[in-house]
């Protein structure tokens, strides 16, 4: 019997979302889209990335060679990335990159390599990792759809490929058509 899905989605816009959670920005609304294509019953954990503590990463590959167990957010962060089988980076192109909170996280990944007795890079090897992003232009998101294939690769994970729609404005993405038809069948395993 195969092991059922548990998708990780890590929202990483830096835009305010209203309190009332009624409007949210165009990739994430085409993630909402996505998600609606799982498989009913699907286990599905949101983390949005700007709204969490996160920690700048400090490198200590090359001094003590190892890290401690991460704490609060990234602990919890941590804990969901082990027991997701996908992971779904939801975010806007910036600056033809990832979101700084998306960053802070990948950096992150440095040190859950080398806590003593935690098999991160074994256990990510059998996860799948998805990409859904927007811009004003798909040539614009090239270079973090190549930085995100790479990742996968890096840690041997499948590279479940990438979801780009145009965005810009408020609501921009709910006209690409392509884009919408796209995301009812992109989580499809």
């Amino acid at each position: 019997m195969k092991n059922q899905r548990q998708v990780l989605f890590l929202t990483a816009s830096t835009r305010e979302a209203p309190e009332d959670g009624g409007h949210i920005g165009n990739t994430e609304w085409l993630a909402r889209q996505a998600a609606k294509g799982l498989t009913a019953g699907t286990p599905e954990t949101w983390h949005h990335l700007s709204r969490m503590q996160l920690p700048m990463f400090v490198d200590q590959r090359h001094t003590t060679g190892q890290y401690d167990m991460p704490s609060g957010d990234m602990k919890t962060l941590l804990d969901a990335t082990m027991a997701a089988t996908d992971i779904v980076f939801v975010a806007p192109v910036y600056w033809y990159s990832i979101p700084a909170p998306l960053k802070i996280y990948l950096d992150h990944w440095s040190g859950w390599m080398r806590v003593p007795g935690l098999p991160f890079k074994e256990q990510m090897g059998g996860k799948t990792l998805w990409l859904i992003a927007t811009s004003g232009d798909r040539t614009k998101a090239q270079p973090m759809i190549d930085s995100v294939r790479l990742c996968a690769q890096f840690l041997s994970m499948t590279y479940g490929g990438e979801l780009w729609g145009k965005g810009g404005p408020p609501d921009t993405v709910k006209t690409d058509t392509e884009a919408v038809a796209q995301a009812a069948t992109f989580l499809v395993a």
